[in-house]
């Protein structure tokens, strides 16, 4: 007690504040429908942190066009040479007042496995929103190949030296790759690339025994008969290809699926991520949604907030797993 302050005006000023403390709190508590209804009064941003054109630029605004007829306000969809980190460090720093989020993809929790340094935090500095649309690896080879399907490339790759062809080191293709290699107690050899035409030619060519893509991009290929599928990687059969056996029919329990899912900085107002969480669902119930999806090799996959987050902190921590297994160079 400080020394010549009576007891009763210290209970009285604790009284004081607690009373003050209740009253903060009933008031938020009665604001927080108001402020879901109210929310959005402008334009609301989502950075894609990819470039124009692809799956996340178009499925951002395919969804932004519906958010923008059921909220009233425009649905921004923003592409620019700021990118992966960077895009995604920009939005975790901006100011929680729901309308910035971006369009978070699958390498954002491999970013997180392999990445040496952050400028955020890949868990606590974002509020996540839902899971958006989802999509496998696929285990592809030329039509022309010998290797017939994804258990004799397993048996072929415990005799010889496969050379398979992946994206940038650190990237989903990349970790996918080590991780069949160390679900099936192989060693095939990742060969690094800057995107699928190099690749492509080069498996075409013969000079590649497979490669690993996303279905986004592997899937159409293959039903123009580019490419054979040997495998996806959801657990069971992937629902718009179902003719391609998973990889689990071969490595029991293995399951790797790219995904797509909104986020915005930590500390945006809840009664604002459910009602944002909310409209969202509801779009991807929509029959149209649903097929231009799926014309992209997507399937909806919404959550709730905290499905998202632990999603996330699951991908993070296999990819963690693979890292540290396969000794992948941190950077």
């Amino acid at each position: 007690m400080i020394c010549g302050t009576r007891p009763s005006v210290m209970r009285r000023a604790n009284l004081q504040i607690s009373l003050a403390l209740l009253a903060t709190a009933i008031a938020f508590a009665t604001a927080s429908p108001a402020l879901a209804q109210q929310w959005p009064t402008r334009a609301i941003r989502i950075v894609t942190g990819t470039p124009a054109g692809g799956s996340p630029d178009i499925i951002s605004r395919l969804i932004g066009d519906k958010l923008a007829e059921r909220l009233g306000q425009a649905i921004v969809v923003e592409n620019s040479s700021v990118t992966g980190v960077a895009a995604w460090a920009s939005v975790a720093k901006s100011q929680p007042d729901g309308y910035l989020y971006s369009m978070l993809t699958g390498a954002f929790s491999a970013r997180a496995a392999v990445a040496k340094s952050l400028p955020y935090d890949a868990v606590k500095d974002f509020s996540f929103v839902t899971l958006v649309s989802g999509y496998p690896m696929v285990v592809a080879t030329a039509p022309g190949s010998s290797i017939k399907s994804f258990a004799e490339a397993i048996a072929l790759a415990k005799t010889k030296n496969l050379l398979v062809g992946v994206n940038l080191p650190g990237s989903v293709h990349h970790l996918t790759c080590e991780l069949i290699n160390v679900e099936g107690a192989i060693a095939m050899q990742p060969i690094h690339y800057r995107g699928n035409s190099q690749i492509l030619q080069d498996l075409l060519g013969g000079r590649l025994d497979l490669m690993v893509e996303t279905g986004t991009t592997a899937l159409g290929q293959i039903k123009a008969g580019v490419l054979r599928g040997l495998a996806v990687t959801s657990r069971e059969r992937f629902a718009l290809e179902p003719d391609i056996p998973a990889v689990a029919e071969t490595l029991p329990g293995f399951e790797v699926i790219s995904w797509l899912g909104l986020a915005g900085p930590a500390g945006i107002a809840r009664p604002v991520i459910e009602r944002f969480n909310r409209e969202v669902g509801e779009i991807l119930k929509l029959s149209d949604i649903r097929d231009k999806l799926a014309g992209l090799g997507n399937v909806p996959t919404p959550s709730t907030p905290e499905a998202m987050l632990a999603y996330i902190e699951r991908d993070i921590a296999r990819w963690n797993r693979v890292v540290e297994l396969k000794k992948i160079e941190r950077y």
